[in-house]
């Protein structure tokens, strides 16, 4: 069973790893990138090593019992030391003078943990006294080992620093980039830190019970790692939101506006871009290119259409949208499906209203904008309103208040030309 979990995850997170690769060679004077590539990496490594079945194959390959265990700390140890870089990059400040100060620190960083490492291997190395394979409870195996004890002491230091550090710096920065996906990608990384040093904690406590001949194994053989793999996928998950949900809202928007982009561009394919290019490639490929260009399209027939709407037939959706009580998100919604519905109706049948529409697009003052930000924040948020205005838009699009609608318009029609 540990096998399949952990391998599952191990999976999910080298294909990450190979994303975030594939990114950062598009990008390779984006040193952040490069750094979420090392660390993600070495999460990936943790729980490829943490499978039992490979942790005994590989110290069989290379003859030397509970080795796999080094790589599995040596991994842990890449992204703490990826950790305290990040770190001491997002906090230097402007200016050339204070990159190079953090250049200068983060090389020394790097060579401490080195060092401090480094120790620590020598500990295991001398300090493993018999050819047992211990992939589950290696922490509680040796507690009588001062060489491996003093392994897993400073593994926990490096770990524990780096994770106090990075959560730290995850609470600060996500508070700084308010609703983004990048900000939420922080807080879930942050959430990771916090159990990772749980983690810490219970290994230290369980070190200290058995020294005072008071072993807690459920602690450090149970509560600790599962604190661990809770705390690596949320680790990894915080990496991934910032690429992932922007994409997954994109694919959202593109569902519920796909529907409304071929009815209203059925006629009009002028308008339309690439859609032959669409229907060959993989379906996840530009959705938010693809969601952005259904929008504008749809925009487009909405402008060549406006001549075509009555000049009273948005009022009238209103009125019918009021008498069921809609609130005013609802009713924009209505009033626009219904002007968008006639303006294609008589369109298609080459009528021209004597007083045509001004606008048949109908927004509230949450659809048109809502940024309260300034810069990216606010426009994406404003994006955000607009497609979600759109979303209804075709939520109403064949609904029966519409046909209600464009059946008195129709009426209307009749008896001003009869």
């Amino acid at each position: 069973m540990f096998d399949v979990i952990y391998l599952s995850f191990a999976a999910v997170a080298w294909t990450l790893v190979a994303y975030k690769s594939a990114a950062w060679m598009r990008d390779r004077g984006n040193a952040d990138l490069g750094l979420t590539c090392v660390m993600t990496g070495g999460v990936a490594t943790v729980f490829l090593f943490s499978a039992p079945s490979l942790y005994r194959w590989f110290d069989r390959l290379v003859g030397v019992a509970n080795l796999a265990m080094v790589f599995l700390y040596s991994s842990v140890v890449v992204f703490a030391a990826g950790a305290l870089v990040l770190l001491l990059r997002w906090t230097a400040g402007e200016g050339e003078a204070a990159r190079a100060r953090a250049r200068t620190k983060a090389r020394a960083a790097v060579g401490g943990v080195a060092a401090v490492w480094a120790v620590a291997v020598v500990g295991f190395a001398v300090g493993r006294p018999d050819a047992v394979e211990h992939p589950r409870d290696f922490s509680t195996a040796y507690t009588g080992s001062p060489g491996v004890m003093l392994f897993l002491v400073l593994y926990l230091a490096i770990f524990g620093s780096s994770l106090a550090g990075l959560a730290s710096l995850c609470t600060r920065y996500a508070v700084r980039f308010g609703a983004s996906w990048l900000a939420r990608g922080l807080r879930v990384m942050g959430a990771g830190c916090g159990l990772g040093l749980l983690y810490c904690t219970c290994k230290l406590i369980g070190f200290g019970m058995s020294w005072a001949g008071h072993p807690v194994l459920w602690l450090s053989n149970g509560v600790a790692p599962l604190s661990a793999s809770v705390a690596a996928i949320l680790v990894l998950t915080g990496f991934a939101l910032p690429a992932a949900g922007p994409r997954a809202a994109a694919w959202r928007r593109l569902r519920r506006l796909t529907p409304l982009w071929r009815a209203v561009t059925a006629g009009t394919p002028e308008v339309t871009m690439e859609r032959a290019r669409w229907s060959v490639r993989w379906p996840f490929a530009d959705l938010e290119w693809r969601a952005n260009r259904q929008m504008a399209e749809i925009r487009d027939v909405q402008r060549g259409i406006r001549r075509h709407v009555e000049s009273d037939a948005v009022d009238i959706a209103r009125e019918r949208a009021r008498a069921v009580a809609l609130d005013d998100r609802q009713l924009a919604a209505v009033a626009e499906a219904a002007a968008l519905r006639r303006g294609l109706e008589n369109r298609a049948v080459g009528h021209v209203p004597a007083h045509g529409a001004d606008s048949v697009v109908v927004t509230t003052g949450t659809a048109a904008g809502t940024g309260t930000g300034t810069g990216a924040d606010a426009e994406g948020a404003e994006l955000a309103a607009e497609y979600e205005h759109l979303a209804l838009v075709a939520d109403v699009y064949h609904s029966s208040l519409i046909e209600t609608v464009l059946t008195e318009l129709r009426q209307r029609s009749s008896v001003a030309r009869g």
